[in-house]
């Protein structure tokens, strides 16, 4: 977060001794602080949801290999998968050190993810401006200034997706992109590196070749945000490097050189080979549906980010929200939706931009009067109207504002499934929850580089046919020595096959856990 306030007063007795100084926490740093002790309690208060089991089956692949991790969902080796990041290695080896599993790392990394954000954000937004008071309405703007529809996705960040996306490695990658922009524009900003060229050329180079192995890290964290990464820090460059001596462009040089050396290194998955698979870009489709009412608050900060570049065009936050734009409209232009991911991120000049507007000191004048009402009104808006439920239980809320996914859990079923064990399941919240508890799916639920997307959807067609109310007893016996699978985990609208034996059932969704081929196992309740 932003660094305090050290102010002089009139030194008296032992206080002469130090000077008279006195530390005072800046406005971020108090508002910050609490910011993420709410958000924190928001997001343990959740339900983990939608994409926390594969992250959870992730960590509990690496507790039991780090080395050599199976595949996160099914009964295949993992080698190539893009889940298997420095981030998610360091989740593993944490779990592996304390026992815990894949969905408690989870927690755990939430509050540790936003702190990681915050400290970024601070140190951007410092970057930009002095004024105290800017960061904190930043955050404001970030959290608050979306739609008046709900948007959760990995790597959107209003206070609803936050309470679901906190222990993601998208947040972590994001928080890195914020303290990479803010490296980046100190860099870009020092006149001393400009001038001056030591006797072998080579000072400064260090700093320069670290700051691109963050860029790397961050693309091994999470590609997709690395992309909007690497356009923010062009657009910082581009906006405050004035001179461009040979010098100059050799030091941005070792900076991509060194993001290029820690990626090219990394020896779980190869990211470049990313580049060409479009295996997830039919699910990402549906991002640019929406769009309206989605993201329409944030354009109130259209006529500051006007305003900032009528005074420069080459304002960073001006080029950035050009370049990610680019890079959107490509996105849909190419069908090549995934990179609609960095839609998050697209807005932070919208956002960004008005709060550094009225973090300046008053009088204000008539434009940046209307400016805060139109803003205050918007985020006022925002929260009513979608974000409010997240930092509000239900049982505090006088209104009935609309709540965060309260996905099932699926500890009842899990424990009585052996690690690696192999799951057919046709539940929509079980098929994304159940490998994060250790057991694999005969389809797994997600595209993945590290196996074949012809084969996934081979296997989900098995699956499909296996659960086909048509399907014979010998028809399934096939498909189930395929696959060597042991338990199936049925809704209750799915009859339980006469060759499988219920174990346990849920009281809460109606679910049944059935053994395929073992009668002896008693049946007992969640």
């Amino acid at each position: 977060m932003s660094a305090g306030v050290l102010t002089r007063r009139p030194a008296r007795g032992a206080g002469a001794l130090r000077g008279g100084r006195v530390w005072r926490p800046s406005p971020f740093q108090v508002f910050g602080f609490l910011f993420w002790l709410v958000m924190s309690l928001a997001f343990w208060r959740v339900p983990l949801c939608c994409d926390a089991g594969v992250h959870a089956a992730v960590v509990e692949r690496l507790k039991a290999h780090l080395l050599r991790p199976r595949h996160p969902m099914a009964d295949l080796p993992g080698a190539g998968s893009p889940y298997y990041s420095p981030y998610a290695v360091a989740e593993g080896a944490f779990a592996r050190l304390t026992g815990l599993t894949g969905w408690e790392v989870l927690r755990v990394a939430g509050p540790v993810n936003l702190l990681v954000l915050l400290s970024g954000i601070g140190r951007f937004v410092r970057a930009l401006t002095p004024r105290p008071w800017a960061p904190v309405l930043a955050l404001a703007a970030m959290t608050l200034l979306w739609g008046t529809e709900r948007a959760w996705w990995s790597g959107y960040l209003g206070l609803m997706s936050m309470t679901g996306n906190l222990g993601y490695p998208s947040t972590f990658a994001i928080g890195l992109a914020f303290w990479a922009w803010a490296l980046t524009g100190a860099r870009a900003r020092d006149e001393r590196l400009v001038r001056y060229v030591g006797p072998s050329g080579l000072r400064g180079f260090t700093g320069y070749a670290g700051l691109g192995a963050l860029y790397g890290v961050i693309l091994l964290v999470h590609p997709i945000t690395a992309v909007a990464a690497v356009t923010g820090g062009l657009a910082v460059v581009l906006g405050w490097q004035r001179a461009w001596r040979p010098a100059v462009a050799a030091r941005w040089a070792v900076t991509g050189a060194g993001a290029l050396a820690v990626t090219a290194g990394w020896p779980y998955f190869d990211v470049f080979a990313l580049a060409g698979d479009g295996s997830v870009d039919a699910m990402h489709r549906r991002l640019y549906d929406g769009m309206t009412g989605h993201f329409w608050l944030a354009l109130l900060g259209l006529p500051a980010l006007w305003a900032r570049g009528r005074r420069s065009p080459r304002d960073p936050l001006v080029l950035m929200f050009a370049l990610d734009c680019l890079v959107v409209a490509y996105g849909y232009v190419s069908g090549h939706y995934t990179y609609g991911r960095i839609l998050g991120l697209t807005l932070v000049p919208l956002q960004f931009a008005p709060a550094v507007e009225l973090a300046a000191p008053r009088p204000w004048g008539p434009g940046r009067r209307v400016l805060g009402a139109v803003a205050a009104c918007g985020a006022c808006l925002g929260l009513l109207t979608v974000q409010a439920g997240a930092v509000v239980p239900r049982a505090l809320d006088p209104v009935g504002f609309e709540q965060p996914p309260r996905w099932p859990a699926y500890d009842w079923a899990a424990q009585h499934i052996g690690p690696g064990e192999v799951v057919v399941t046709d539940g929509y919240f079980a098929v994304h929850a159940i490998a994060g508890y250790g057991p694999n799916l005969a389809a797994p639920a997600w595209p993945d580089a590290a196996l074949d997307e012809r084969a996934r959807l081979r296997r989900l067609a098995d699956v499909r046919a296996y659960l086909d109310h048509d399907s014979t007893r010998a028809e399934r016996a096939v498909i189930a020595r395929r696959y060597r699978i042991r338990w199936l985990l049925l809704t209750r609208w799915h009859p339980v096959p006469e060759e499988a034996v219920v174990v346990a059932w849920s009281r809460r969704t109606g679910e049944v856990l059935a053994r395929v081929g073992n009668p002896r196992e008693r049946s007992t309740g969640e």
